[in-house]
């Protein structure tokens, strides 16, 4: 398992979220993930008001994890308003 930081820049109005560590194999796999730890699941429904479009999706490795964490959401930064 690795490490990721997703985030977004395009969404940054009260109530959204603009960044998140998660864990996941691949940078593809960290992509489809949105800090609120659900997923992607149709290619006609990627915008979601706290989070943003897929295409819009930047993601940076950071490292491998430790052995016992298991894929999902560890961290996100939340805009409250």
């Amino acid at each position: 398992m690795k490490l990721w930081r997703i985030s977004q820049t395009v969404n940054n109005d009260y109530d959204t979220y603009d960044s998140a560590i998660v864990a996941a194999t691949t940078e593809d796999d960290a992509k489809n993930m949105r800090p609120n730890a659900t997923e992607f699941t149709d290619e006609e429904h990627h915008f979601f008001s706290s989070w943003c479009g897929l295409k819009d999706v930047e993601v940076e490795y950071l490292g491998n994890a430790a052995k016992h964490i298991k894929r999902g959401v560890i961290l996100a930064s939340y805009r409250a308003g």
